[in-house]
């Protein structure tokens, strides 16, 4: 599929203002169009429904399945491509890894985004914590554990991250028309992948190499990078938001997913979220 519109963003974020313009402040750095300084995007460029992945070759992927494109802005490690899914309209943004990158999506593309109400699904992958959980399944997220400290500059340690009940309960039913084997619950966002995780490896161990029977101990689901930061940053901007994420790994088994199968795992959390904004938006078909 051709891409309508791919400006070419140079690596020097200061070089790409547009037409000789200037950015606003050091506090909103964004271009007299508003083109924002990270994400590469401006106001009317991004649909209301907002899919967030991790990897910028799933957004390519998930964008295929639009029945049209109208726009694909890539800048740094954000990919951020316009389309039409089924008729609904809808926007996919690959963020990159981890808390810190989520952060600057949600905060740049809140002030692009048209004012009224937005959702934002994340579709990703993550550790499973349960015996119960397999690869390749679904965990839908009730709220999450935030071991990160991104969303700390924001909100007290109290401050709880929870996902809105309409896009929890619209993954749950994408999960069910779908026939995707998952699971609903806690999930835990951690500020890294290995020794935030609990990762033993050659050269590095970890401060506490027990935190996943920790957490599996207090009923946790996963574990993950996002969702925390994503769930708190929405629910003070009144967006309403969830996550849905693909098993990639049993912890507890020790196990991790074959190369051959990750494209059909990643696939099933993409669907799944694809399918519940059409739930919300009304337009899901049975």
């Amino acid at each position: 599929m051709t891409h309508p519109h791919e400006p070419n963003r140079p690596e020097n974020a200061e070089a790409q203002s547009s037409g000789g313009s200037t950015f606003e402040s050091a506090q909103v750095v964004r271009t007299d169009d508003g083109r924002q300084y990270h994400i590469g995007v401006a106001p009317g460029e991004v649909a209301s429904n907002i899919l967030l992945v991790g990897d910028p070759a799933r957004a390519d992927r998930c964008a295929e399945w639009f029945d049209d494109q109208s726009g694909r802005w890539a800048h740094r490690e954000y990919v951020t491509i316009t389309g039409r899914y089924q008729g609904l309209p809808i926007t996919v943004m690959a963020t990159g890894i981890g808390c810190d990158n989520t952060e600057i999506a949600l905060v740049e593309l809140s002030q692009v985004v048209k004012p009224g109400p937005v959702t934002l699904i994340r579709a990703g992958t993550c550790g499973a914590l349960q015996p119960e959980i397999q690869l390749g399944d679904l965990i839908v997220t009730w709220g999450a554990v935030r071991l990160e400290s991104t969303s700390l500059y924001f909100v007290p340690e109290g401050y709880p991250a929870c996902s809105h009940p309409e896009v929890s309960t619209a993954l749950l039913r994408s999960a069910v028309d779908g026939k995707f084997p998952h699971h609903f619950g806690m999930t835990a966002t951690a500020a890294g992948f290995y020794g935030a995780q609990g990762r033993t490896t050659p050269h590095f161990k970890p401060r506490n190499p027990k935190i996943v029977d920790e957490l599996a101990a207090i009923g946790v689901r996963n574990l993950e990078m996002e969702t925390s930061t994503l769930l708190t940053l929405a629910s003070l901007r009144g967006f309403r938001a969830g996550a849905v994420c693909t098993a990639f790994a049993r912890r507890e088994a020790d196990e991790f997913v074959r190369p051959d199968q990750k494209i059909e795992f990643e696939n099933r959390a993409l669907k799944c979220a694809l399918g519940a904004f059409q739930i919300l938006d009304g337009k899901r078909v049975d």
